[in-house]
Parts: structure tokens; sequence; C-alpha cells
């Protein structure tokens, strides 16, 4: 007796496919919102925008003289500026890609575009915002020197908070700092028997938006876990991984950005336009005049450290 299986049907017994497609593991991009500074009030259109500072005078604590009149002291100023930059990135599909293909390749294509956008802006703040003096290297003195058991604890964040505060830096919701901490000092801190319960409690009780990848709020510091912190691998003494905590208030970085006609402060998806002769060909991308610098040193403190469960060999 002869039985019909799907091995003398082979050819018309097929894998079948998903026509829903999935895409790359994301991390979600935080560091944009750091830069709080935007250039609203331009004078005109230029290569780049100049914020500027007045300093405060000093305290007149002397009293006035009667029939004498106060003398004047003059302003100061200074200022920062912000250079604009070109960014973006585009795709190609052709047309025997989008006719000969299970999935939208279009559509597809566009959902890549648009994280690429984010996550390479996001990237270009990073690298602005951890280009700061303002430095701590946990139980040492260097980065080259940061071994494995320097690790981020409580007392760094108290110690951040210390100095931001010593410097007038603003805070954010509830006049807390933030704090951008990779999962991995994450783990250390949260295991720090200074911290307990209490991160939760504040998470949830103290009325503060919740941010994406909040863990919580402690000791003046809502921390923001997420990997795209600093990370330099065998940054420290030997092998050891080396992490970068950001913590920060207001105004510590400035954007700035062209006001022309067709620009502004968002960076925009560029579809076509179709220049070939059979129209085979459809571009999409994005585009971003945009620059970034660190408005105000004083509002930011970088901690830098190992973790217990880095790569430290």
């Amino acid at each position: 007796m002869a039985y019909t299986t799907t091995s003398t049907l082979d050819d018309q017994v097929k894998t079948a496919f998903d026509q829903v497609a999935y895409f790359a593991l994301r991390s979600q991009p935080l560091f944009e919102m750091v830069a709080d500074v935007r250039s609203t009030a331009q004078s005109h259109n230029g290569s780049g925008v100049q914020f500027t500072f007045y300093a405060d005078m000093a305290q007149a604590t002397s009293a006035l003289t009667e029939g004498s009149d106060v003398t004047a002291v003059a302003l100061t100023d200074s200022a920062v500026t912000v250079t604009l930059a070109e960014y973006g990135n585009a795709v190609i599909t052709t047309a025997k890609v989008r006719g000969t293909s299970f999935l939208n390749v279009d559509a597809d294509a566009a959902n890549i575009v648009g994280y690429n956008m984010a996550d390479s802006l996001d990237k270009i703040v990073s690298d602005v915002a951890n280009g700061g003096t303002n430095v701590t290297h946990v139980g040492q003195t260097s980065r080259g020197a940061i071994t494995a058991s320097d690790n981020y604890s409580a007392a760094e964040g108290r110690k951040a908070v210390a100095q931001l505060r010593t410097r007038n830096a603003p805070g954010w919701e509830n006049g807390n700092y933030m704090a951008i901490i990779h999962p991995d000092v994450s783990y250390d801190l949260r295991g720090d028997t200074a911290v307990t319960d209490v991160i939760q409690y504040q998470l949830y009780q103290e009325g503060a938006p919740i941010r994406a990848g909040s863990i919580g709020t402690f000791n003046g510091i809502t921390y923001i876990e997420n990997p795209r912190a600093g990370l330099i691998a065998d940054g420290g003494s030997g092998n050891v991984d080396v992490y970068q905590t950001l913590i920060c208030g207001h105004q510590a970085v400035a954007k700035a950005f062209s006001r022309a006609p067709g620009f502004g402060s968002d960076p925009s998806i560029v579809v076509g336009p179709v220049t070939d002769s059979l129209r085979r060909f459809n571009p999409i991308g994005w585009y971003h005049l945009v620059g970034y610098g660190i408005f105000r040193e004083a509002c930011m403190q970088r901690v830098e450290a190992a973790s217990t469960i880095g790569a430290n060999t």
C-alpha cells in the first residue's frame, strides 16, 4: 500500500513565511532629553548659534554712606557657541525587490530609517554630554587606574549631588537630578545595602513624571537605566571595562538648529525624489541640520566606575 506523504509531494509542501517583519532589539533613545536648552529666539540664520550668559554681581554687604553715591559696577557676560552640522542616512530600494518580496519592503525600510535617525542623534548627544570635564573616578584619580572593585555606590551618588548643588545646578522635577546609568552599574547600586525599597516608594509616591527606564529616585537622583550609558571597553586597569554614569540638572546641554524654512528642531524623513529614467529606485532617508554643545559645565557630573558584572578580564 502506498501513502501520499509530504515527501512524495515535496514540490507543494513548503515552508510558510510570516509576513510580519521583526527588527533588531533596540534601546530607547535617552540623551536627547538632556539637551533641554533650545535656540528658539535666533536673531538670524547662521552656521552656529551663540548663547550668552550674564555673570551675577558680587554681593553688596557694606552699608551705604549717607550723602555719597553708590559706586556702580559693570555687567559682565560670556558666551557658548554651538556649531551646526549636517547629519543623515538613507537606503534605496529597487523596483524588483518591491515587486518580488513577500514583505512590504518600503514600510520596513521606513521603520529602520526612523530608528537609525533617533539612534544616531542620541549617540551624538551622548558623546557631547559625556565629554564634560567634571568627572569622578571611583576609588582612583584617573580612568586608566580603575580596578574591578571600584564600583558605583549610593555614596558616589550623594557626592555627585553635593557637587552639583554646591555649583547651584538647577534640578529637574521636584529638584532632583537625573542620572543615566548602565544596567551593569544599576545592578551594583541596587545591591548596595544603603539602597532599600525607598527607591520604589519614591518612584510612585512623589508625583514626578515616571520616565521610561526609571528605577526610582534615591538621595536626590532619579536613575534612568539604559544600555546607552557610556561604556569604555578595557578603559580601566588591565582589561576592566569603565562605565560612565552621567548625573545632570537642567541646562547641561544646548541644542542649536536652523530656523530657515524647511528646517527646525526636529529631523526630517526624506522620501525620494525618484531620479532614474525608469523610476526603479526609491530612496528614503533622514536629514537634520543641528548642533549640540555643553551649555553649563556646572550642571553635569560624570562618575566613572567598574561593575561587578562587567567584562573585567
